[in-house]
């Protein structure tokens, strides 16, 4: 059996400040980091046999915290690289809702149908993101984590669950969110969700699926 262990990175300025992200390389602030902490901890008792990585500095920061003390390296997956958001990447949310006002109504009714301007779309984040989970559980078994971004797990939830990209907006998926699928007899099954329960010590720190 392999299970597959999908972890949002931990929090940057861009997601407090709700600035659209997708390729351009944010670092974690210091709630990311002190989140990442807790989540190694949290996991300390799991053993975690592989770890699969964004190659942009949010994932990556958190994935080598997790692989520090277990004697793994991280594998460097293009496949999990954030959702390219084309024209809106760098812009906040304000500032998208008012320039592309009417592509912003589609995203929010219809994100399957929506083609970002210069940028992907979520068919396009399926094939790629799919891809990579039938690789890993074609090697792996035990436990794989995939450390990678908001829209890249909402579509991979989607997809293990078997529903198509217009319930993208139905997940919900904090920074630092971890959720766990188990793969056995050609089968998905969603065991935990968005769990953020081992960022109780901060629970000041508003949480954000954004």
């Amino acid at each position: 059996m392999t299970t597959i262990m999908l972890v949002r990175h931990g929090e940057t300025d861009w997601n407090v400040e709700e600035i659209f992200r997708g390729g351009i390389d944010v670092e974690l602030n210091e709630t990311g980091i002190k989140q990442a902490q807790l989540l190694v901890k949290y996991l300390a008792d799991v053993p975690v046999a592989e770890i699969y990585s964004s190659p942009l500095k949010r994932a990556l920061k958190t994935a080598e915290m997790i692989a520090r003390h277990r004697n793994l390296s991280v594998k460097i997956a293009s496949e999990l690289t954030d959702f390219n958001y084309g024209e809106w990447q760098g812009l906040s949310h304000g500032i998208v809702k008012e320039k592309y006002t009417e592509l912003y109504g589609e995203w929010l009714k219809n994100p399957h149908l929506v083609k970002m301007p210069k940028g992907e779309s979520l068919d396009e984040v399926r094939k790629r993101a799919v891809g990579l989970v039938e690789k890993v559980i074609a090697k792996h078994e035990g436990t794989v984590a995939l450390v990678s971004h908001r829209v890249i797990h909402k579509v991979l939830i989607c997809a293990l669950l078997g529903l198509d990209n217009s319930h993208f907006w139905n997940i919900k998926l904090d920074t630092c969110g971890v959720t766990v699928f188990t793969y056995e007899n050609e089968r998905f099954v969603l065991v935990r969700h968005n769990d953020t329960s081992f960022l109780k010590p901060i629970q000041g720190a508003k949480l954000r699926d954004f």
